[in-house]
């Protein structure tokens, strides 16, 4: 009964607080905003209406979805890959950390926006310069996380592996990237909202190319259509919701048998 009661609480409170929001809206909408001002936030059925009714905005967000998908999976893969490899070489050499980490924290404070017009003097407008500029913004998380993981190995650990003579690859593979899973998951579960974001800011900057969900929200500005930019940001979210939560169950299947362990 106790395990039923919580199952449902925490389905439960999701849903509360997503309704409690949705009543936001409203009330901001009706409330606060005056008839002629209404246009900008306008009630949410209207959003949702638009964005599923009407079958050219329908048909653009769709298809916008898709190419900023691509974009953002295609970045978040090399961010991921780059990320770790990065880390395991820092955590292998310790000069290679301070040479390298320095630089990591200076890409990740520069404005991307300053980047822009580079990258696409350099790699053009189209899907690889928004595939760097996703990457840019996503690798900083991954690297931090996957390094914080394999430096947080306890001692004891370390001193079982010196005591049997393993090799440093063996110590590597059998202790350190296990040790560092779940925080290397933590690190891709916030580049992947961070991915979302690099693609639509590439689309939108870049202006060339498939049109994605970047190219669609410019393009309903210059028009003044804000139930299409919202309907176009609700999707970009519910985008990186799915990506978030594809990480987190990801996480959760690799972890569940030391959390299963450490219960006993």
């Amino acid at each position: 009964m106790r395990e039923w009661s919580k199952r449902n609480f925490n389905w439960l409170m999701p849903l509360a607080f997503s309704v409690a929001m949705a009543g936001l809206w409203y009330a901001v909408s009706y409330l606060l905003l005056s008839d002629n001002r209404q246009f900008l936030v306008p009630p949410l059925h209207e959003v949702i209406t638009r964005a599923t009714a009407h079958d050219k905005v329908r048909g653009e967000l769709l298809k916008g979805l898709l190419v900023t998908a691509k974009s953002s999976f295609a970045g978040l893969g090399i961010a991921a890959f780059l990320g770790i490899v990065f880390a395991i070489f820092m955590n292998l050499r310790r000069w290679v950390e301070r040479s390298f980490f320095p630089w990591a924290v200076v890409l990740q404070t520069i404005p991307i926006l300053a980047l822009v017009p580079l990258i696409g003097g350099l790699f053009g407008f189209g899907f690889s310069a928004r595939v760097i500029v996703v990457v840019l913004i996503s690798l900083f998380p991954i690297i931090t996380n996957t390094l914080f993981g394999l430096q947080s190995v306890e001692t004891n650990l370390h001193e079982l592996f010196t005591l049997h003579k393993a090799s440093r690859w063996t110590r590597l593979t059998r202790l350190e990237l296990h040790a560092a899973l779940p925080a290397t998951f933590t690190g891709l579960r916030i580049a992947a909202g961070l991915s979302v974001i690099g693609a639509i800011v590439g689309e939108f900057f870049f202006g060339r190319g498939e049109k994605g969900i970047g190219v669609l929200i410019d393009k309903y500005r210059g028009l003044a259509a804000t139930r299409e930019i919202l309907a176009a940001l609700i999707i970009s979210s519910l985008l990186g919701i799915f990506v978030f939560w594809g990480f987190t169950l990801l996480g959760r299947l690799s972890t569940r048998n030391w959390h299963a362990a450490s219960s006993q």
